[in-house]
């Protein structure tokens, strides 16, 4: 069973960013680029836990998701026998959502800049944990207002196989291993591409235990 939340976040020494790779037209996987910023950035991540737990989310057709969900932010992604949608509210406690913390959003509108996407504005940060076994299948982001802002994706904890599609489910996708600290920037004519992550296998990360944690900040509204 995974820790409780007080105890996920064991202090480790920070590492140096290890470069960029591109992955298309308009998507980039920047390797390392969180690790300076971890030490600020979970304790953060605590005290958004603490005021929305993860819950594991029932899908429209009635399938409960493999990895749990929080959200922080003017709007939080959820999911009922309604659809899929953003709302202000955590629908859990009927109260807003935790406010994001000013280190993830610098985090996120930094990584998008260098990435090339100026001006980036989240308004979102959706928070996924996923433990050994745990996947997420190919669907493309379309929940959101506006196409024009890209997505970043922080990637914490046990190691992960991003898929990274076409514009059509059919389309062969990338495998791309992500690690402890990467993010995963994609926007302008890549940002409907679809996306996925393979099931998450085994192990212990020294930070993280036994799980990987996935941020992924959006300008929903």
């Amino acid at each position: 069973m995974p820790a409780p939340t007080a105890d996920l976040f064991p202090d480790d020494a920070l590492q140096q960013p290890a470069g960029r790779e591109q992955i298309g037209d308009e998507s980039h996987v920047l390797r390392g680029y969180a690790l300076p910023w971890i030490e600020r950035l979970l304790p953060s991540l605590r005290q958004v836990l603490a005021q929305s737990p993860f819950r594991q989310m029932v899908t429209p057709g009635g399938f409960t998701m493999s990895a749990a969900l929080s959200s922080c932010g003017e709007l939080g992604w959820t999911t009922d026998a309604h659809g899929y949608r953003y709302s202000p509210l955590d629908p859990r406690s009927q109260r807003p959502w935790p406010a994001m913390p000013d280190v993830l959003r610098q985090l996120a509108v930094q990584a998008a800049a260098d990435a090339g996407f100026i001006g980036f504005a989240p308004d979102a940060c959706l928070i996924n944990r996923y433990v050994p076994g745990a996947k997420m299948s190919l669907h493309q982001d379309k929940n959101e207002r506006r196409y024009d802002a890209p997505v970043v994706s922080v990637s914490l904890g046990l190691p992960a196989i991003f898929l990274f599609g076409g514009h059509a489910r059919s389309d062969r996708a990338q495998k791309v291993s992500l690690f402890h600290g990467d993010v995963v920037v994609w926007g302008g004519i890549d940002r409907l591409r679809f996306h996925g992550v393979m099931p998450i296998q085994e192990g212990l990360h020294p930070v993280m235990g036994p799980q990987r944690i996935n941020l992924t900040f959006r300008t929903a509204g």
